[in-house]
């Protein structure tokens, strides 16, 4: 092993030496801003990577911070994926942008650096490894191409795969600077590296992560470096964590639930136009980042990461809000200035990291605290449990993909209680809170059940877990157990709307279903946007016969989500049985159209377009009708009626055909109709 990467890390070394001066921009004067190459590496330590890292090799991070800045004490805003990444794009804390956990949506009227690039003239790209980056979340914008097709269960992709990809754009010519963002998810739980790597790391999957995504790394800064050179053109680079990963410290395996060193120091480092090679010791925060590239692209240097001197992080903020927001648990909030770190939930940690970098001794609430520390952590605003009204719902297979990734939403927001728990004082309890959660949204409910019966046991005040409990005995159809778990939730939170609209989809899927009703009620009329009321309520008014009412409902769901195949066939069935002709023949062209080939409702349309007087349309449908279709005798009948109005020159022809093949039902029909007797009539 040793000698691979030390090969691997000669021959970047030399690359790197020898394509210097086309790189660096020391050696070429031009006022052209650069482009911008910006890689975000998913769950990376800062120990795990870069020369300070131990038990695994990165020549390709090493090379590349050999050149430029390295920043030792760099911080991610958040121990999240998509909140960190939110910052880094809008130089904002999570209090700014108001994404404090993955699974939100940013609102539009924060700009992203690709609408700022994008205005000054760069042509920008992005290249994203995991679902929680996908578009839907809100950074795509300002970007031209934003690639965020994933393979493996629709949730991720590997690094080489996206380096193909990132490659494979660059090939383009441009005559213009480029702003290129890079994501790589590869650390993230499982940790199953690609071999060599599997090899070479064996019992270390983690780092046989790192080593091969690293190896991505050094050959995707290679080929943009070597593509804009030969465009005549100077590149910049900046390379980042976007959090770190637990690993075991301080009890936390993964990430998002705790503000120690192991999840939120990340590694850091910029190369490019005004940047020397230097170690810079002072905390910074990432999302500094987006004022450095702002800074190159001429666009300001206030913030910038290139002015060394710079004092905008005199105190570097961080927070992990995911088990407030959830649990109602304290909400956590992180200051470092200097040496000194602070970490407030409900009592205060300091800690000198300077002599304690793994956090081991806790100098407690009466370390003499810098006051601009104290202040900040005083002033941090925490956010609302309500969560924020966007517009904006994830599907269930988003919430599948999600959770294939560790990531679970509460079902609801959590009770205030001033007794609230601190994390790091249930870090045990979250890992079954997680794996209860993935379980849940799986389907798995009698695996789950236990698990949510242990959370119960221990956080009592829990409201998730109450109602994620009461909601599996439900989805299980052990009602007296759903029932009682129900009872607690109401017990816990008597006020709360979402007690009442797990209830009522409890009654709602069962024979005690007109129980639902005043429940669902006046939850839809407060929370027209609420999905799932939306949907129970739509299937009681069609169990009541109440189909126009229904049909709204129907229709208000489609605005809510993208609607199915399934969801479009349903509408037009109930519009169809309501005589709202133009709603129905909307809804099954829709279907039509999510189905393909496989569509089987052609004899409806042909229906409904013939009540609509749209002949030719009629004809086109019950043509498309098969003469396997259990109603084909149907078809051929209502084909003759159009043969008949279209004064197609064959209509005798398929009169004669629908009375051959005519069943019992289509027989009287066609003995009776009007528009067959004038065609047997002689013609003169």
């Amino acid at each position: 092993m040793r000698l691979v990467t030390v090969v691997l890390a000669a021959a970047l070394t030399l690359a790197a030496c020898q394509r210097e001066p086309a790189r660096s921009g020391a050696a070429r004067s031009s006022s052209a801003p650069p482009s911008i190459l910006l890689v975000t590496l998913d769950t990376t330590r800062a120990d795990a990577i870069g020369p300070d890292a131990r038990g695994v090799e990165t020549p390709a991070f090493n090379a590349l911070a050999a050149r430029g800045r390295r920043f030792r004490y760099a911080y991610a805003t958040v121990p999240e994926t998509l909140p960190s990444h939110a910052s880094m794009m809008t130089g904002l804390y999570p209090a700014g942008h108001g994404v404090h956990e993955n699974a939100r949506f940013l609102s539009a009227q924060h700009p992203l650096i690709a609408e700022r690039l994008k205005g000054a003239g760069y042509r920008t790209s992005a290249f994203v490894s995991s679902f929680v980056l996908a578009r839907r979340f809100g950074l795509a914008r300002g970007f031209d191409v934003y690639d965020d097709e994933l393979t493996a269960n629709g949730a991720e992709r590997g690094s080489k795969e996206t380096t193909d990809r990132a490659v494979a754009a660059l090939s383009a010519s441009f005559a213009q600077p480029i702003f290129f963002w890079v994501h790589y998810f590869d650390p993230h739980a499982p940790y199953e590296p690609p071999d060599p790597f599997r090899s070479f790391y064996a019992g270390k999957p983690y780092l046989g992560e790192i080593a091969a995504m690293d190896q991505q790394l050094g050959r995707l800064v290679q080929e943009f470096e070597q593509r804009v050179s030969s465009a005549g053109g100077t590149a910049a680079v900046v390379i980042a964590g976007d959090h770190g990963e637990g690993l075991g410290d301080h009890g936390e395996s993964q990430h998002g639930n705790l503000l120690y060193q192991s999840t939120m120091r990340v590694p850091l480092a910029i190369v490019g136009p005004g940047v020397p090679a230097e170690v810079v010791e002072r905390p910074v925060s990432t999302r500094r980042i987006f004022h450095t590239i702002l800074d190159w692209a001429g666009l300001g240097e206030s913030n910038s990461l290139r002015v060394k001197e710079s004092q905008a992080d005199d105190v570097v903020l961080g927070e992990a809000m995911k088990p407030y927001l959830e649990y109602g648990w304290q909400p956590q909030i992180m200051a470092v200035a200097a040496t000194r770190k602070a970490i407030l939930a409900g009592k205060t940690e300091v800690y000198d990291l300077a002599n304690d970098p793994g956090e081991t001794k806790n100098l407690g609430s009466g370390a003499n605290l810098p006051g601009q520390v104290q202040k900040s952590l005083d002033e941090y605003p925490v956010p609302s449990l309500e969560p924020p009204k966007t517009g904006e719902t994830l599907s269930d297979d988003a919430r599948r993909s999600l959770a294939s990734l560790g990531y679970v939403s509460a079902s609801a927001p959590p009770v205030v209680r001033r007794d609230a728990p601190r994390p790091a004082d249930k870090i045990a309890l979250l890992a079954v809170i997680d794996e209860a959660s993935r379980l849940f949204v799986e389907e798995k409910y009698r695996e789950a059940i236990p698990l949510f019966q242990r959370v119960h046991a221990e956080d009592p005040q829990n409201l998730d877990a109450a109602l994620r409990l009461a909601t599996a005995y439900s989805s299980l159809g052990q009602n007296a157990q759903a029932l009682d778990a129900f009872k607690k939730a109401a017990a816990i939170a008597p006020r709360s709307p979402d007690v009442r609209l797990y209830l009522g989809l409890h009654y709602a899927r069962g024979k005690e279903w007109p129980r639902a009703v005043p429940l669902l009620e006046p939850i839809v009329a407060e929370t027209p946007d609420r999905l799932a009321a939306v949907e129970a309520l739509a299937g009681i008014r069609e169990k009541e016969g109440r189909l126009t009412d229904a049909i709204a409902l129907r229709q208000k769901i489609q605005t809510l989500r993208a609607p199915t195949a399934a969801d479009a066939l349903r509408l037009g069935t109930l519009a169809m049985a309501a005589q709202q002709t133009p709603v129905a023949i909307d809804a099954f062209e829709n279907a039509r159209a999510l189905q393909g080939p496989s569509f089987s409702n052609d004899l409806e349309l042909g229906v409904l377009y013939l009540a609509a007087r749209r002949f030719a349309e009629a004809r086109d449908a019950l043509d498309r009708v098969p003469s396997t279709h259990p109603e084909y005798p149907m078809a051929l009948f209502k084909r003759a009626q159009v043969s008949v109005l279209l004064k197609e020159p064959d209509r005798a022809s398929r009169i004669a055909a629908a009375r051959r093949h005519a069943d019992a039902t289509t027989r009287e029909l066609i003995e009776s109709e009007k528009l067959f007797r004038s065609e047997s009539q002689p013609r003169r």
